[in-house]
């Protein structure tokens, strides 16, 4: 094995245009570590918040295993694998000894830690622990999107009754994947919407009930909301989504912003409405979440773009202005 491996990445930048770079990494495929060659990547809403900063972008990476350290138990050259937006953690802090390494104080984040390695690069080279087998019945171009945007969902859906109405407001990037799997995890599923462009597609998602604002939303009755998932990129109006929650029902704002969550203040007393906020999948739930995703045929819908300097801004300019067609993906 070479002591000096040479990347091709993709970083962002002061124009906020993706630049090719090269990175350089020495002996660093070494104990736990692995090489993974890059076959695709998935464009979340998170990687536009870094755009204009000098670090390599991208955190839906799928790729082959090229290489592995002597300390790797598992995985072999030539497995398929996935990494999201947590590369890595103690492993010896309370939260990592109960599973919950995405709260440890040492996590690498996206955006934080390890900012000369990201998905929109040729290769990467992760610890073995942080890194996910693909399933044989997902491809690399529909696992990518998985990896940040199905996981955050699936967390979200995580110890639910068994007779559960869950509200998914916007149909999206995320939205159209939490859509599917609320559905097959045999819960009532109602869809927020602000138009009714997009009923149709969420009925054939497997939504139960499309309500939008168009028309002005209705409360539903013994069918409140136990559980409501924000996937929208702006705040809805409160004023007219709380009345639609049940009782001691749970709100997960999932979209990132810099904002303050502005909510009405008496309705979570009255109700004992809960405001939960939800960090990316463990490790344990993102495997579930793919098993899950394999087992019953959830698939994001996406939109394909090169991995180039020119399909990268293609594809970021286009998820800015929101006309992508619920995912985009980097295909090497």
């Amino acid at each position: 094995m070479s002591s000096t491996l040479s990347f091709t990445v993709f970083k962002g930048s002061e124009d906020g245009a993706p630049k090719k770079s090269t990175v350089l990494k020495s002996d660093q495929t070494v104990e736990d570590q692995v090489l993974v060659r890059v076959t695709a990547s998935g464009l979340c809403g998170t990687d536009l918040h870094y755009k204009h900063i000098d670090m390599v972008l991208g955190h839906e990476g799928i790729g082959i295993v090229e290489a592995v350290g002597p300390d790797v138990k598992k995985l072999q050259k030539g497995d398929r694998v996935g990494w999201g937006y947590e590369t890595d953690a103690c492993g010896l802090c309370k939260y990592c000894l109960r599973g919950e390494e995405t709260f440890c104080s040492q996590r690498a984040l996206y955006g934080e830690r390890n900012l000369d390695q990201g998905s929109f690069a040729s290769h990467a080279i992760w610890r073995e622990a942080f890194l996910h087998p693909i399933p044989e019945a997902i491809s690399d171009e529909d696992a990518a999107p998985l990896q940040c945007g199905g996981a955050t969902v699936f967390t979200a859906l995580q110890n639910l009754g068994s007779n559960e109405t869950i509200g998914i407001m916007g149909v999206g990037g995320l939205g159209h994947l939490a859509i599917q799997f609320a559905a097959k995890m045999g819960q009532r599923v109602v869809v927020l919407s602000g138009s009714e462009r997009k009923r149709d597609q969420a009925m054939k998602l497997g939504a139960h009930q499309f309500i939008s604002s168009e028309k002005g939303f209705q409360e539903l009755g013994d069918w409140k909301l136990t559980r409501l998932l924000v996937t929208t990129s702006v705040q809805p109006a409160w004023d007219s989504i709380l009345p639609l929650m049940a009782p001691k029902s749970t709100i997960f704002p999932l979209s990132v912003s810099s904002d303050n969550l502005n909510i009405p203040y008496m309705p979570l007393i009255l109700q004992g409405i809960n405001i939960q906020g939800s960090m990316v999948a463990t490790r344990a739930v993102h495997r579930d979440m793919l098993e899950f995703a394999a087992l019953h045929n959830i698939r994001p819908i996406i939109e394909k773009f090169s991995m180039s300097e020119d399909g990268i801004k293609k594809a970021m300019d286009k998820l800015e202005a929101g006309k992508v067609n619920y995912r985009a993906v980097l295909i090497v």
